[in-house]
């Protein structure tokens, strides 16, 4: 018999199924006034997170549930004053923040769901 593993579902972000090849889909983990607001985007096999904030004002880079990427997908959108952010690597490569990046969020994909990596705590406070 094999062993059923155990999911910490405090960390769980999605399901990987959840996020479309080329899409993003935002979360939120932890309660209280400061939980951690972020999104994931999928491109391809790889997932990357981001802290849900642009570098240039601090505000929350979707006005809409799951909208931050432009029309055609290809970037990742601030829609208060759209600036452009890779989706690899979240660099902003146009708008008021150019040269700039969004913060990453470490993850890891888990038996199908994309999660906060152990270390995400630490790396968050740096």
């Amino acid at each position: 018999m094999s062993e059923a593993r155990q999911i910490d579902v405090e960390r769980v972000v999605c399901r990987l199924d959840d996020l479309d090849a080329g899409g993003a889909r935002g979360f939120s983990i932890g309660a209280g006034d400061w939980p951690l607001r972020g999104f994931v985007v999928r491109i391809n096999d790889q997932v990357r997170g981001f802290i849900n904030s642009c570098p240039h004002a601090r505000h929350p880079l979707n006005f809409k549930p799951h909208q931050f990427l432009t029309a055609d997908g290809s970037l990742i959108l601030c829609s208060s004053h759209g600036a452009l952010f890779e989706k690899l690597t979240g660099y902003c490569i146009a708008g008021p923040c150019a040269g700039q990046s969004l913060r990453t969020v470490p993850l890891e994909v888990t038996d199908g769901y994309v999660m906060l990596a152990h270390d995400a705590g630490t790396a968050l406070l740096e």
